[in-house]
């Protein structure tokens, strides 16, 4: 962040100093935990559900913090924010803070204020802003762009998926006068959610990466999602760069919608950035010529499974364009790292036992490509799917839950365990495809897919495991990472 007086940041939020003169100034960054701050940072101080970070602003000031953001009165030097019009709240901000009094969304608003005033400040130095979107992939993609970026100079990037109201502009302040880049992953569940994102931090470059079935039932249809996805190139600059998937038609047709410049990317003849002789390794691994109009290289990603060859050519499309030669861009691109935690994690137990986490979140897309990442890995060994709900597909969940039961058959995976009867369309589709019978099997929790793992894996399986957030999945890979030696019989 930008060093700012406790006058300075009241102005721009539009609050009033309190405890204070408003000399002090912040140096350091902005946390809402404060556990984590630093000398001269910025304390914000939240609702929750469970505590109250107002209750925590005098000692945030006693650890260093050079004041408190705030709804009300704390006992430090704080800028107090006006309270939020009716109706001025997304419910969004509400529920991430758990309040009920909208104080907790006032807070964020302020953050928003602040990020806004930072980052136009710093784009007038030379700041790119990179924005990410799309129903799967944003977190990889994101990651992978910051690791392209970094060579060319200080670039900031959000930890994991902290792409909302809180998440994005806490890390738009992360930057400071030395950062050339910021790269933001936007989240939507409602229409106008990723204008009000882009408008915290604008972006000139915007990347669109596909339309997908996550959170349809909010949205009623895959073209009201693409409607709300579309909101980041409508906020591109006429001098700013859309990059967007040419393989998907809903996508590619967002470039009526923006006054940038379009970059389409993908397999499509007409996409500037392309894919060609894509081939997988035994671990699925994706090698593939990477095609530009300044010329071609060859590309081997050490990342799992054919999906991230679209992440990687939005990520190159985004270097390209801020000057990295195709060279360079494939040999980045070639020696890149998973960042995020539960996203593709792979993992050898001692005995052999290959274990694929991927349980940070799940829609019927993301899912699609695990389960083809597994079959792939898993040629000649026994290959297991443990899979959970996928949230927030509305009257769709059934259809969409049993397509999936029935792929995992196509693709002769070799066992199905089902967690949760939210899930349980997968089962049944399962066990009406083809002649499936024990290959599937419906368990109503965690603890009982660990059980029956423990008690049947063998030496050589590979596991796949996979469902939305709010199963909380990743237990049964944590379980599986703590075995040493499977209790079942040998491969």
């Amino acid at each position: 962040m930008i060093e700012l007086s406790l006058a300075e940041i009241a102005e721009i939020v539009g609050g009033r100093t309190h405890n204070s003169d408003g000399s002090e100034r912040v140096t350091g960054g902005v946390e809402f935990d404060s556990r984590k701050l630093t000398a001269g940072g910025l304390f914000l101080a939240l609702p929750g559900e469970r505590v109250d970070g107002h209750d925590f602003a005098a000692q945030a000031v006693a650890a260093g913090a050079a004041g408190v953001l705030a709804a009300r009165k704390v006992d430090a030097p704080a800028v107090i924010v006006p309270p939020l019009a009716a109706g001025q709240a997304h419910e969004r901000s509400v529920a991430l803070t758990g309040d009920s009094d909208g104080s907790g969304a006032a807070v964020l608003a302020a953050l928003g204020k602040l990020a806004r005033h930072v980052v136009t400040a710093l784009s007038a130095d030379g700041l790119t802003v990179v924005g990410v979107t799309g129903s799967s992939g944003k977190t990889s993609t994101k990651d992978l762009i910051a690791q392209l970026l970094e060579p060319l100079g200080p670039t900031v990037a959000p930890p994991g998926s902290f792409n909302n109201e809180l998440g994005h502009p806490w890390t738009a302040l992360r930057a400071d006068r030395d950062t050339r880049h910021l790269v933001l992953e936007l989240s939507a569940r409602g229409p106008g959610h990723i204008a009000d994102l882009a408008a915290v931090a604008p972006p000139r470059i915007g990347v669109v990466l596909n339309v997908g079935s996550a959170h349809v039932g909010e949205f009623g249809s895959r073209e009201g999602i693409a409607k709300t996805k579309g909101e980041l190139v409508e906020a591109l600059p006429a001098d700013g760069v859309a990059v967007l998937n040419f393989d998907d038609p809903l996508v590619a047709a967002m470039a009526a919608r923006t006054r940038a410049r379009v970059v389409g990317v993908g397999e499509h003849p007409d996409a500037r950035v392309r894919a060609e002789n894509i081939t997988l390794d035994e671990q699925a691994r994706a090698s593939f010529r990477l095609v530009t109009p300044g010329g071609q290289a060859e590309v081997a990603l050490p990342l799992f499974g054919e999906h991230h060859v679209g992440n990687a050519l939005a990520a190159a499309a985004v270097a390209l364009e801020l000057g990295t030669p195709v060279a360079e861009v494939a040999a980045r691109l070639s020696a890149v790292q998973r960042r995020s935690a539960r996203r593709m994690e792979v993992t050898t137990r001692a005995d052999g036992v290959t274990v694929l986490n991927d349980s940070y979140n799940a829609n019927p897309e993301s899912v699609r490509a695990a389960l083809k990442t597994l079959a792939s890995m898993s040629r000649g060994r026994r290959s297991w799917a443990v899979l959970g709900v996928m949230g927030e597909l509305g009257a769709d969940s059934v259809t969409a839950h049993d397509e999936i039961g029935r792929l995992a058959v196509r693709l002769n995976i070799g066992r199905l365990v089902v967690v949760g009867e939210d899930a349980a369309a997968m089962h049944q589709g399962a066990s009406h495809e083809g002649s499936w019978g024990e290959e599937s099997v419906l368990v109503p929790d965690t603890d009982a897919a660990v059980a029956l793992l423990r008690d049947e894996l063998r030496s050589g399986d590979v596991v796949l495991v996979k469902a939305s957030k709010v199963a909380r999945l990743w237990r049964v890979a944590d379980a599986l990472l703590t075995e040493d030696v499977p209790n079942g019989g040998d491969a």
